[in-house]
């Protein structure tokens, strides 16, 4: 089992066709689910499963709804991002999660890894972006 870091195969492909709409007005809705060392995600992910989710205080199947940062260009690199999203007071463990279109049949964006098994305990677990800029910006391409 394992999860790798990556925009899977199935989004790439879908944002050729116009599936998913990333604007915060009049936007699809994006969710992060949060997984454990048992799942097996990575580029070949094609939507959003239950399969090695995580579990625990204050999170619920399915995750947290993402705030979209509205997409823009740096130089020749268009990219957009997300709010940092917060599970309050909760009590998890998970070594990675998976971006997912609630709004188009739960479809893949990207899945992430953490490196390593990430706890908290009646604490906030929080998933923090990087800087919404061309080089750095969850979602990007250059």
């Amino acid at each position: 089992m394992a999860i790798s870091s990556t925009l899977t195969t199935s989004f790439k492909k879908e944002l050729l066709e116009a599936v998913h709409n990333f604007k915060n007005s009049g936007g699809d809705t994006f969710k992060l689910a949060l997984y454990t060392s048992s799942a097996t995600l990575g580029a070949t992910t094609t939507a959003f499963t239950t399969t090695g989710q995580a579990s625990g205080t204050n999170y619920s199947s399915g995750g947290g709804t993402l705030t979209r940062v509205d997409p823009t260009t740096g130089g020749t690199t268009g990219f957009t991002d997300f709010a940092d999203l917060t599970f309050g007071t909760a009590t998890i463990t998970a070594r990675g999660c998976m971006i997912y279109n609630s709004s188009d049949s739960n479809k893949s964006v990207a899945t992430i890894d953490f490196g390593g098994d990430k706890t908290s305990t009646a604490g906030d677990f929080t998933i923090v972006f990087p800087a919404a800029a061309a080089s750095t910006a969850i979602i990007r391409i250059a």
